[in-house]
């Protein structure tokens, strides 16, 4: 048994099996790798077909495969508001190259909510107008002449065309308010799903779930973003689109980061983790600017409402016992 195993013969015989053996389960192995790698890029594929047409169909305005309602808001128009528009040529007149910027902004997107804008910035003066001619002229003339009244009625008419804008300012400003409130938390999210190893569509869209309780406003942008990575040729395309919707530079920053990080091959998470640290400094320094600004915000009500009840507070009971005394003195 011994000189079997320590023979020549026997030894080439069982090297030779090893080496035929690590020669066979080196290509299978690289044959069971590959095939399992076809297997998750088919799957990729499908579930980056399975998004594109559920974004498409919620961007359309049809129900999504989750059961969520559409992003799409109500775009559909009065026909007199088209007329009105296509008649008077009122794109020419009030409409600019940041107009569309300035709606999308807000939250208004689409050809419905630009001509319902510029319609409003039509009529309204019209309408301010009548109310207040009605008003000056029959509910409280007074002694001024009809012809004061109408100029009165002018002047409202002109102040009143500046409603609509003062009203897509208020909704701008109300809608940037809740996005950059949860940017930085949304920015935290984002590399944690990036370092878990998700893609970036799949992270927009996965945040975009979770920030929805905190800022819907913000959930709406990535999902339109998650939406156009999905169909565009050039991912920089979506990733400026949401700059350019959203107007904060804080978001415009991180969009210009992704982009080189995109173009230049670095890391999309080391890139997500510099803006999340610079976006929790900017929030606190700017808790620390409102903290600061408190005093002197609170200087005005300490001197018109807290002094005098004080000052009341510790001069009654002298000025009391002088008026007893005095009372008592002169009985």
């Amino acid at each position: 048994m011994v000189e079997m195993l320590t023979s020549r013969e026997f030894l080439i015989a069982i090297l030779a099996a090893i080496s035929a053996a690590a020669v066979v389960f080196t290509f299978g192995s690289s044959m069971i790798v590959k095939q399992d790698m076809r297997v998750r890029i088919k799957r990729v594929a499908v579930e980056r077909d399975r998004m594109r047409a559920e974004e498409m169909s919620r961007l359309r305005g049809g129900p999504a495969a989750d059961g969520r309602s559409s992003i799409r808001r109500g775009t559909e128009t009065k026909t007199y508001m088209k007329r009105a528009v296509d008649r008077f040529d009122l794109k020419k007149a009030f409409q600019d190259d940041s107009t569309v910027d300035k709606l999308a902004m807000a939250g208004y997107r689409g050809q419905g909510h630009l001509t319902t804008f510029l319609f409003q910035r039509f009529a309204t003066p019209f309408v301010v107008f009548a109310i207040a001619a009605v008003y000056l002229v029959f509910l409280i003339p007074g002694d001024r002449p009809v012809f004061l009244n109408l100029v009165y009625a002018i002047g409202a008419g002109l102040i009143g065309s500046y409603f609509p804008v003062l009203m897509l300012k208020n909704a701008t400003q109300k809608r940037q308010s809740s996005i950059r409130r949860s940017w930085s938390d949304c920015l935290d999210l984002l590399l944690l799903c990036v370092e878990s190893g998700m893609s970036m569509e799949h992270a927009l869209k996965r945040v975009g779930k979770e920030i929805g309780q905190q800022s819907a406003e913000l959930a709406e942008e990535l999902t339109l973003t998650t939406a156009e990575l999905s169909f565009l040729e050039d991912r920089t395309r979506a990733y400026e689109n949401l700059g350019r919707r959203t107007g904060l530079d804080n978001v415009k920053a991180v969009m210009t980061a992704l982009i080189q990080a995109d173009r230049y091959g670095t890391s999309v998470g080391q890139a997500l983790r510099v803006m999340a640290e610079e976006g929790r400094e900017a929030r606190m320094m700017e808790a620390e600017k409102k903290a600061a600004a408190l005093p002197p915000k609170l200087t005005v009500p300490l001197i018109l409402f807290f002094l005098p009840v004080l000052f009341i507070v510790i001069m009654a009971p002298a000025i009391l016992k002088v008026m007893s005394n005095g009372m008592m003195g002169g009985g």
